[in-house]
């Protein structure tokens, strides 16, 4: 079971907290490090620990989402050495700070591609995707006007690429190591941010 703290408030992944679902977790989560020969020495432990920030920070996995950063270390075990190769593995226990995106959650994205199909657009490391039946019907794919963009009659919104917009995520996919998002604008207060 994998313990979740969110917001000072601690529950399990099968509880779901009361209003809008939260984002961020702060989890416990292990890991195994492959350690070559050559750092072997006084410096060995410190080794460990960079080569866990780099292996995990930046990372998605489809169960826990996307590792944002690794707030503590809480355990780095009895290494074990591997027949025949001189290597040794490291489990290494640790916290992080995960992204994990949810269904109903209104977040705020930068639109990076405008097609007739809809938007496509990054809410930082995760990608989600804006069809045109979710971009409300006032709004039109002007695929003449440089850079192409969704105007409504009036023209007097506009979203183009390097826009930022608000939507709320209608589903997700989650694949072994990345998490896609489909969102949409059709309902209050979602859009173009001015």
């Amino acid at each position: 079971m994998v313990s979740y703290r969110y917001l000072g408030l601690n529950f399990d992944q099968h509880h779901q907290t009361q209003g809008a679902a939260a984002m961020f977790f702060h989890i416990s989560l292990e890991h195994e490090i492959l350690l070559h020969p050559r750092y072997f020495g006084p410096q060995l432990l410190e080794t460990v620990k960079q080569k866990l920030f780099s292996e995990v920070e930046g990372t998605c996995t489809g169960k826990y989402g996307f590792v944002i950063s690794v707030t503590t270390i809480d355990n780095i075990g009895a290494g074990r050495i591997q027949p025949g190769r001189g290597f040794v593995v490291y489990p290494v226990k640790y916290k992080a700070i995960v992204f994990r995106p949810f269904k109903g959650e209104v977040l705020d994205a930068v639109v990076t591609q405008v097609n007739k199909v809809g938007l496509f657009t990054e809410i930082g490391p995760l990608s989600c995707f804006v069809s045109r039946h979710s971009i409300p019907s006032d709004m039109v794919f002007d695929p003449n006007s440089n850079p192409p963009c969704y105007k409504t009659q009036d023209e007097e919104v506009m979203i183009q690429q390097d826009d930022e917009i608000r939507l709320k995520i209608v589903g997700t996919r989650v694949d072994a190591s990345d998490i896609f998002a489909i969102g949409t604008l059709m309902d209050d207060y979602l859009g173009l941010i001015s």
